[in-house]
């Protein structure tokens, strides 16, 4: 059977940036082992999968698919997703559109917003499934300096400290103390083995981040690091920023109000990404979150399966 699909360049409006993604539209009737065994084919960060939504005013349901394992959530496939199913069922049709949908993912229902405009690249935004919680583990400072090749000195940043922290996926949040340290890590997969802790029944992987970045406008560059998914490096991550958000509240003590950020990641990788983020704070809380991004489609086809 022919199956259709697309990739696009997610977070980011320029081709060949970003973070690429698969979307197969076709995906109803393919076992979890056949999905599995494609996302492995195509070898991006991730490969989802549209089948039919279970309730009827949704959108669509997603699997989404590493090369190594499925995840119940991921930022830059919910916004490439949600680009791609608007500009395939509306982008012709119109100059300017703007939509909310509901996709349906392993985690939870998600709200999306997309705006499409002609000649421009698309742009969705997504509430966060889950509020990002802590997840108190014993986490060994110099066994994390030596899996990136880092020293232990170069482990935080004011009253930031390494922890971990999940808003559908976990991931150890390692804040360096600055660009240069972020830049000159070299990533151990068998140290990291030593390092990390196991935390939803998988080794928990590494998000890098620093104040500031190489885009004027950027508050923070990250990195990202999954032997557990089979991502040797990520352009961007949106499912790790989503937990990135309970860091920021919680190191930083934001007071309540709109605080929007923009994260930088990809840039050692050249293929620079921008995730928009909008922490939402009330009685020192956060009472809603938010990740958006841009996406631009540079190849389609089919797959004989």
């Amino acid at each position: 059977m022919a199956r259709r699909y697309s990739i696009y360049d997610v977070f980011t409006s320029r081709k060949l940036s970003g973070n690429p993604l698969a979307v197969v539209f076709d995906g109803d009737g393919l076992e979890s082992r056949e999905m599995q065994a494609i996302a492995r084919e195509m070898n991006l960060s991730e490969t989802v999968f549209v089948q039919p939504a279970t309730h009827a005013a949704h959108a669509a349901r997603l699997r989404i698919f590493t090369p190594g394992k499925e995840l119940p959530f991921a930022g830059h496939p919910t916004v490439g997703a949600a680009i791609a199913l608007a500009e395939r069922n509306h982008g012709s049709a119109t100059d300017e559109l703007d939509l909310v949908c509901v996709l349906e993912e392993e985690v939870g229902p998600i709200r999306c917003a997309v705006r499409l405009r002609r000649n421009e690249a698309g742009f969705a935004e997504f509430d966060l499934p889950r509020t990002p919680v802590r997840i108190d583990l014993p986490l060994d400072r110099q066994q994390i300096a030596d899996a990136l090749s880092v020293k232990s000195t170069e482990i935080g940043f004011e009253n930031h400290v390494a922890s971990i922290w999940s808003a559908g996926v976990p991931f150890l949040m390692i804040p360096l103390r600055n660009l240069a340290a972020v830049e000159t890590v070299q990533f151990d997969p068998g140290l990291w083995e030593k390092a990390a802790p196991f935390v939803e029944g998988g080794l928990v992987s590494a998000y890098i981040y620093c104040r500031g970045g190489v885009h004027h406008q950027a508050k923070f560059h990250a990195r990202m690091f999954s032997p557990d998914m089979g991502i040797a490096e990520d352009p961007a991550t949106g499912s790790a920023v989503a937990g990135l958000s309970g860091a920021i509240r919680h190191f930083d003590a934001l007071p309540d109000g709109h605080h929007p950020l923009l994260v930088e990641q990809g840039v050692e990788m050249g293929r620079p990404s921008l995730i928009h983020l909008h922490i939402d704070v009330k009685e020192g809380r956060i009472s809603r979150a938010r990740i958006g991004g841009q996406a631009v489609k540079v190849a389609e086809g089919s797959l004989d399966v």
